[in-house]
């Protein structure tokens, strides 16, 4: 007689029911191994269920094994129990389930990490500005500070204008990158024109207005484009700080690059030794390109000579790496820098030396980016992995504590661009920053990571940007300086945003500013998504395990033009 398949019955209360009366085999020896396959720790429920069965069955199979031959359905139990994918504990779950996110009963709120609630009903998403104490509205707390506002009363308007968000994808170039954005740069003088740098070291310039017209420059380094900053005195001459620790300065007319300073002469020496270059900036007035490394120091560039000045000086916790560095803009000689020691730290260039720093700021874990305000240079705006975006309303005030802390999901994984609330630079106010969201929101059943624009002077959202077909995580936002354009670099691509006409009905999106940069078969079909046959840093939450290895960077001296899919 031949074998049939066994029945599988299954009940609302996770417990597998094997019908094995067809199976043709001896039932103890099923019922044997059925044993060793249940879980030890179910439910209590399911634990009591499973122990009722298991005596029933006994009493029946050592019955039906001495003497009975009657065929009757024996069922076989297996607990199915739940894994938690935080804790890794067995009885419950956690972790991201599609769009929402599951708290760990073991572990504090994902986002504001306090105990007592989880991370839907956290205060902190329900509205932003819980906690936050508004600014006052009188405009000076000392006399420095007065003086400072003095200078730029005539350019701050005496009626707080409104906020202009760029809320539509106006253009995107998809896939334009090798590997993930890291870092983007508008150009100085010519308003369509965006730079951007990928893990890979590539440098990738754009005309957003042409769509079709970009380039890629990918012989100047050899891994992580971590910052750029353009030469004050030549807008076609920037300058770019690398993980390899080289600093280049790139003429983007012919493509030809130039380092101006490496730390690692001898190549791979082991990590001990190999110096990556993050933070940077320009000081115009002294002319001198500042970075900073992975292990505390900072390097001082002179720009005429393009040779090092003066010996590299200590400036964070060594062995630390200093993330970010920030000239303020209407004095020069303050320096804003911060790092992996929990600090941000404020400094005067005419007496640079370690232990010298004017104030220390501290926060709860590493500083992604600190950042004086643009305009009056009084404010400072910082972004820490805590989950806090902390605000101090005047340098020369308090520094002791932050006029305001902001709760904001931006705590990443490794295989993300580090999150960076960045200021609006034509807000007169000096209030408006945007920054990506890490938590993913359901929108019409779709998991979705918006960017966030949230006025600081009080904590509250502004608004909260996203398209339906880009379901990639945006870390890395910059707004135009001059135009009302938000460029936003998700995954390997390029997104240009531009505020919605409300008096012009929704149009179909324009294929024809929608161009795919990829030579590889796979595809996905939506344009925020990513292929399969590259590393594992994409911006999406789950892991794609072990890293696939990376083709060797070419030589070409000229510049490698990417082919496009019309």
């Amino acid at each position: 007689m031949p074998k049939l398949a066994p029945r599988l019955h299954y009940n609302p209360e996770k417990t597998l029911y094997i019908d094995v009366t067809d199976w043709g085999v001896n039932r103890r020896t099923n019922h044997s191994s059925s044993e060793e396959e249940e879980d030890p720790e179910p439910e209590v429920q399911e634990e009591e269920e499973s122990e009722e069965l298991a005596e029933v069955e006994n009493g029946e199979n050592v019955e039906e094994g001495l003497g009975s031959k009657k065929k009757e359905r024996v069922p076989i139990t297996i607990a199915l129990t739940k894994v938690c994918k935080v804790c890794k504990r067995k009885g419950h779950e956690a972790g991201f389930k599609g769009a929402t996110y599951i708290d760990c009963p073991m572990k504090p709120c994902f986002l504001c990490k306090m105990p007592g609630h989880t991370t839907m009903t956290c205060p902190h998403k329900v509205a932003t500005e819980h906690g936050v104490i508004p600014a006052p509205n009188r405009n000076t707390r000392s006399s420095l500070d007065y003086v400072f506002r003095r200078q730029l009363q005539p350019d701050i308007p005496a009626i707080k204008t409104a906020f202009i968000v760029p809320n539509q994808v106006d253009c995107a170039v998809i896939r334009y990158h090798s590997r993930r954005v890291t870092c983007l740069e508008f150009h100085p003088t010519n308003n369509n024109i965006l730079l951007s740098g990928d893990k890979k070291g590539q440098l990738g310039v754009w005309d957003y207005n042409k769509v079709h017209e970009k380039t890629v420059y990918g012989n100047i380094h050899h891994c992580i484009l971590n910052n750029m900053r353009f030469k004050p005195t030549n807008d076609e001459t920037i300058y770019a700080a690398s993980s390899d620790g080289t600093i280049s300065c790139t003429d983007l007319e012919t493509g030809i690059s130039s380092s101006l300073m490496n730390l690692n002469p001898n190549g791979w020496e082991g990590p001990s030794t190999w110096r990556m270059l993050y933070g940077m900036d320009i000081n115009s007035e002294k002319g001198l390109v500042l970075v900073a490394d992975n292990f505390g120091f900072l390097y001082l560039v002179d720009t005429r000579s393009n040779n090092q000045t003066g010996e590299a000086i200590l400036i964070h916790k060594k062995g630390s790496k200093v993330v970010g560095l920030h000239c303020n803009p209407l004095q020069p000689e303050l320096l804003l820098s911060c790092g992996n020691d929990h600090f941000a730290r404020i400094w005067d260039m005419r007496r640079l030396e370690a232990g010298s720093s004017l104030h220390n700021l501290p926060h709860g874990r590493v500083v992604n980016a600190a950042y004086f305000s643009p305009q009056s240079g009084c404010k400072i705006l910082t972004t820490s992995q805590d989950n806090r975006i902390r605000v101090w309303d005047s340098i020369f005030g308090n520094l002791n504590s932050p006029s305001r802390e902001i709760v904001h999901s931006h705590d990443f994984n490794r295989h993300l661009t580090p999150f960076r609330a960045e200021w609006d630079p034509k807000d007169p106010a000096e209030s408006l920053v945007v920054v990506g969201r890490y938590i993913s929101e359901n929108y019409n059943g779709a998991a979705l990571h918006p960017i966030d624009f949230i006025d600081i002077s009080t904590g509250q959202l502004v608004a909260e940007v996203m398209d339906p077909n880009i379901t990639t995580i945006s870390p890395v936002n910059k707004l135009h300086p001059r135009d009302d354009v938000l460029a936003s670099g998700s995954s390997r691509s390029l997104f240009i945003w531009r505020p919605r006409d409300k008096s012009e009905p929704v149009q179909q999106k324009n294929e024809k500013k929608i161009v795919l940069c990829a030579s590889e078969k796979k595809t996905r079909r939506k344009f925020g998504g990513v292929d399969s046959d590259n590393d594992s840093d994409d911006d999406t939450f789950s892991s794609k395990g072990k890293n696939f290895k990376s083709k060797k960077l070419g030589s070409k001296p000229t510049p490698k033009s990417l082919r496009t899919k019309r």
